[in-house]
């Protein structure tokens, strides 16, 4: 926690990370603030101005803004409350990555060209087209045998015209940037420009583990890793995963994926049956149709189970030059197939109308209109549609 005061507050609007409506609020401005402001790959920190919440914290210039979702009194001292928790995550991840980026560039001459702290895991941009398992086992050990050495983490500020940055890894200053230069040092491992926040010793990362590589850009590999408590709650989100999987399978851990390979020969099996019995059932739907002394001029069907193939069967083996064919498969209540076919002219008119009825998407030629239906329920207006266009069109039919 941390006393202040308001230096000023001002109506703005939050567009959401994941995209959707602005979020209105304001943009409050502190004397002083413990919260991070996003940067230098890092997300911002959370925590509570008093009782209002912050949910945005950025830079402008050398000011740090917090969003917050009411306001608050210019000149007001407020207490400032951090999201621990939030903030030693990101602490973790961050010194990982200032890690692991040193250690891969002494081990292999690998570069950082850039780095992600993610919401789940995070990436490490390399600087080499590949990177081969026994590298990263490797790499994986070294970092882990740091963390166990305990390596003091430590920060400096220096000016920005002071000589020793010039032996300091960076990737340069933002344009905007005045004052003191921050340096993170790794004792014996790594200097760093940064601005971010950092555990105080290598044993505070717990434990790193690197997850696996990835293609990133032309000639770059993105490498995954997770730090700390990231890496306890994988193990226990698997452990329960693989809790789950043993009760299921009835097996142990060891033979869960041969069990599931079994399980999804079995279903696609069972898929190619199916299938096969839908099409042999719209054959004999057809003929059960065509058996009839006297055929009517419009036929309506619908299946739960179906898919396009099977309504264009029927339609083949009925014949559409004298019927009229409405056929849907789906949920009645949800979205689902449709499909009309019968005489051209009468299909290029009722197809767009049915489309519409149904409140979905669709296209045809030749006689044949089907798409896409939200709302199968209105099937029987579509109908009574048909019925109505056969009743005064039957000489044309």
């Amino acid at each position: 926690q941390f006393a202040t005061r308001v230096v000023s507050c001002r109506a703005a609007e939050l567009r959401p990370e994941g995209g959707g409506e602005p979020v209105r609020g304001f943009q409050v401005v502190l004397e002083d603030t413990i919260l991070f402001p996003e940067g230098g790959g890092q997300p911002d920190d959370r925590g509570l101005i008093g009782s209002v919440p912050v949910l945005r914290v950025s830079r402008q210039g050398s000011e740090a803004v917090h969003f917050v979702p009411a306001p608050l009194e210019p000149g007001a001292e407020v207490l400032l409350s951090l999201d621990w928790e939030r903030r030693f995550d990101h602490m973790q991840q961050h010194s990982g990555q200032h890690l692991i980026t040193a250690i891969a560039d002494q081990m292999f001459g690998f570069k950082t060209t850039s780095w992600e702290l993610g919401r789940q895991r995070s990436v490490i941009e390399l600087d080499t087209p590949s990177m081969t398992a026994e590298q990263r086992e490797a790499l994986e050990r070294s970092v882990n045998e740091k963390i166990r050495a305990r390596v003091p983490v430590t920060v400096r500020e220096l000016p920005a015209d002071a000589p020793e940055l010039q032996t300091v890894r960076g990737r340069g200053l933002p344009d905007d940037h005045a004052g003191p230069v921050r340096v993170i040092d790794i004792e014996g491992i790594d200097s760093n420009l940064c601005c971010g926040t950092h555990v105080s010793n290598l044993s505070d990362l717990q434990v790193i583990k690197l997850l696996g590589t990835e293609k990133g850009k032309k000639n770059k590999t993105n490498l995954v890793f997770l730090a700390g408590n990231r890496v306890l709650k994988s193990i226990e989100q698997s452990h329960d995963t693989e809790k789950a999987l043993t009760s299921l399978l009835k097996n142990g851990p060891g033979e869960h994926v041969e069990a599931v390979k079994r399980l999804q020969n079995s279903v696609k099996q069972l898929q190619k049956n199916n299938l096969n019995l839908l099409r042999d059932m719209a054959v004999l739907i057809a003929r059960d149709f065509k058996s009839k002394p006297v055929q009517s001029q419009l036929f309506v069907l619908h299946r739960k189970e179906g898919d396009s193939e099977f309504m264009n069967i029927i339609a083949n083996e009925i014949g559409t030059e004298e019927t009229l064919l409405f056929l849907t498969v789906g949920d009645e209540k949800e979205a689902g197939l449709f499909l009309l076919a019968g005489p051209v002219e009468a299909v290029e008119n009722l197809g767009p109308r049915v489309a519409e009825l149904l409140e979905g998407k669709g296209a045809g030629k030749r006689g044949r209109f089907q798409g896409k239906a939200t709302k199968m329920s209105r099937r029987g207006e579509v109908q009574a549609l048909l019925q109505e266009f056969i009743t005064h069109r039957s000489p044309e039919l």
